[in-house]
């Protein structure tokens, strides 16, 4: 049967690491529905060939949940004993997050500390809690977002993590890993809740940046998803059970399988079929300059039309200057459209604060999704480098400077990305689809090139 065979794993140069991302399987329960969901999810993480080399699992393993400390320590017993007895733990190591359905008191967290016996090197009452592991040139850092002694859910201290990542600064890679996200995901947002408190998100991030972190991995939010900030990934996986309350069409049970070397970190996530639903090379690999092809202003032909799918790049590098005084209106720099209809993909500026926008058309009769980039200052001069990445989700429409900053994702409240555009057949620059007079820039020196 085609469920049996086996499934080829990415493999890293010499060297590298390679592993298994998922998280959110809220079992621990003999019969129970999440029983089925999490076995659908090991039984294709057991089809890989190769066996990864370790297991990362941020958090939400069981329902927990109760003040019954006996009930609690009976899952957990059954998660290991019964749902994940097929793994050898001695030779496939699986390191851990807390989550909200496993420490949410004090009792919960020192059934955590006393059932997983993970290592106790974190800070001061968290040990246990939150950790750190290094892999030869490998960092792992384990952070506790919900920590009682803090607060509870959403809250999260970052004075030990900065000091763990600068006394690992040797550390080739480095990884940290929490339960909750800090940016939303899927438009799920709230602080504390859906993710760490909003008072400590901007120190985190800059931690995380300051010290060269590759990836934020963490769960919560039932969905697979992927954005960048700062050049910093947030990666969410949580797709190890929970099926029942996923957005129907747009997410899946899955697994992470991924590897990492010195020029990349690329993954696949896999389904319940074994199929690879989606996958990703990070840093992307960009357009050589024989590529790039200059744009002139006004309407013109499509240089290409059809599907963008999940393997394509499409590159833009606009540059120019500012009106001296703001516009509020909608200021078109590049809109993607056909013969009816609203323009399925649109660039431009948008409202008081002039700030870079994009707008994708979805299914006729539905309202489309936007994307939410940096404001341009009036009179000032901008250059800036556009990715539109096909196999990125929502996080897929990310900007940088002048081709040499760090990348990072447009906000949006999307459950969908660029992987269902298909590209129409008539462009245009400076302006939009009617005409010089609709939405027209108001700026000067406008130069568009696009690469794809």
């Amino acid at each position: 049967m085609a469920d049996t065979f086996p499934i080829k794993a990415l493999l890293p140069k010499s060297g590298g690491h390679q592993f298994v991302l998922y998280g959110d399987s809220c079992s621990g329960v003999a019969d129970a529905l999440h029983e089925r969901t999490i076995a659908s999810v090991n039984a294709v993480l057991r089809r890989l060939e190769p066996q990864p080399q370790f297991i990362l699992f941020p958090g939400d393993e069981i329902i927990g949940l109760t003040t019954d400390e006996a009930s609690l320590r009976a899952q957990w017993r059954h998660w290991f004993d019964v749902e994940m007895a097929w793994l050898d733990r001695a030779s496939i190591p699986m390191w851990h997050t807390t989550g909200n359905h496993t420490t949410y008191d004090e009792m919960s967290e020192a059934v955590f500390r006393d059932v997983l016996g993970l290592p106790a090197n974190g800070p001061a009452g968290q040990e246990g809690l939150a950790y750190w592991v290094r892999r030869g040139d490998l960092l792992m850092v384990f952070v506790h977002t919900l920590w009682s002694g803090l607060g509870g859910e959403g809250h999260v201290e970052t004075e030990w993590l900065e000091a763990t990542l600068k006394d690992h600064a040797d550390a080739r890679y480095k990884l940290v890993l929490g339960h909750h996200p800090v940016f939303p995901v899927n438009g799920y947002a709230g602080t504390y809740q859906r993710e760490i408190g909003h008072e400590y998100a901007e120190r985190f991030w800059d931690i995380l940046v300051e010290a060269g972190v590759l990836a934020y991995c963490c769960s919560h939010i039932l969905a697979f998803d992927v954005q960048v900030h700062r050049g910093v990934l947030q990666i969410c996986t949580a797709g190890a059970g929970t099926a029942h309350r996923m957005p129907e069409g747009v997410e899946y049970l899955h697994c992470i399988q991924a590897a990492l070397d010195e020029e990349r970190l690329c993954y696949q996530v896999l389904d319940t079929e074994g199929i690879a639903r989606e996958s990703l090379q990070w840093p992307p690999v960009l357009a050589r300059e024989d590529r790039w092809l200059s744009l002139p202003h006004g309407v013109g032909d499509a240089l290409w039309t059809g599907p963008m799918g999940a393997d394509r790049i499409i590159e833009l590098r606009l540059s120019g200057r500012m009106a001296s005084d703001a516009r509020t209106p909608p200021q078109t720099i590049f809109s993607a459209f056909g013969d009816e209809g609203l323009a399925p993909l649109w660039l431009g500026l948008r409202g008081r604060r002039q700030q870079l926008t994009l707008i994708l058309g979805r299914d006729p009769g539905r309202s489309p999704y936007y994307f939410f980039g940096p404001d341009l200052p009036p009179g000032e001069d901008f250059d800036l480098h556009i990715l539109l990445h096909g196999g990125m989700g929502p996080g897929g429409v990310l900007w940088r400077c002048d081709g040499s900053g760090a990348w990072s994702s447009l906000e949006a409240i999307a459950s969908a990305g660029l992987e269902r555009l298909v590209w129409p057949s008539c462009w245009s620059v400076g302006h939009g689809q009617k005409g010089k007079r609709d939405r027209p820039l108001m700026g000067e020196s406008l130069r568009l090139s696009i690469a794809g």
